[in-house]
């Protein structure tokens, strides 16, 4: 991504989520269905470094403090003004001694964008790949941002394909509307590549992974 198309994207996300990041975290929980299914299966443990990237309110990184105690959390998004709920959110619940949240480009991401020297343990991505210009960048980013035995955690809309056309039809004009598109090339390599590690909600609808930097190279 070149620096103007990157402050065009971020600039469009700011317009996006300036006054929904107040609702936000109450209007989503409606569609954005596997995300606690994936803080589940992380099986963090105490010193763990995680970051989600695109991070939007912080929802999940509360989510992920909270059952696992003692992991350093990080976060990066795109949007200023989603970082401002962010921050609100990690103060009230008190992990700002443990948060590091940073504005930039998921295309960018590396330990160094927060001061660190040591890769991450895991790396989520929430529903953000679908929002992500230059996704395969983002994803090859990110792995190279782990540790070797890190894992990479993604939660993020399927192909829609099980639903029937009309609702497809439907819903795939609906998220337009929000600058989302489904990853159906990154769907497929998965289920080609790392099936036993994908599990796929009801209508495809969904898909939910959690999968090694060495599996995950065999989809990059």
């Amino acid at each position: 991504m070149s620096v103007a198309e990157g402050g065009n994207h971020a600039a469009l996300m700011d317009r996006i989520y300036r006054r929904q990041r107040y609702i936000y975290d109450f209007t989503r929980k409606y569609f954005l269905f596997g995300r606690d299914r994936l803080i589940a299966q992380l099986a963090l443990k105490p010193g763990a470094r995680i970051i989600e990237v695109g991070c939007g309110t912080a929802r999940n990184l509360v989510k992920i403090a909270e059952k696992y105690p003692g992991v350093r959390l990080y976060g990066l998004d795109a949007s200023a003004e989603m970082l401002v709920s962010a921050n609100r959110s990690v103060a009230q619940a008190s992990l700002g001694g443990r948060t590091k949240l940073v504005q930039a480009y998921a295309e960018t991401l590396s330990p160094e964008l927060f001061g660190e020297s040591e890769p991450f343990d895991a790396v989520v991505f929430s529903y953000s790949l679908s929002m992500i210009p230059d996704w395969k960048q983002a994803l090859r980013a990110a792995v190279a941002s782990l540790a070797s035995d890190g894992k990479l955690h993604i939660a993020d809309f399927g192909d829609l394909k099980g639903l029937g056309q009309p609702v497809e039809l439907i819903l795939r004009a609906w998220l337009c509307l929000f600058h989302v598109a489904p990853r159906e090339e990154l769907l497929t390599s998965l289920e080609v590549s790392l099936e036993k590690e994908l599990a796929l909600l009801p209508g495809r609808y969904a898909f939910v992974l959690s999968a090694g930097v060495e599996q995950m190279q065999k989809c990059l």
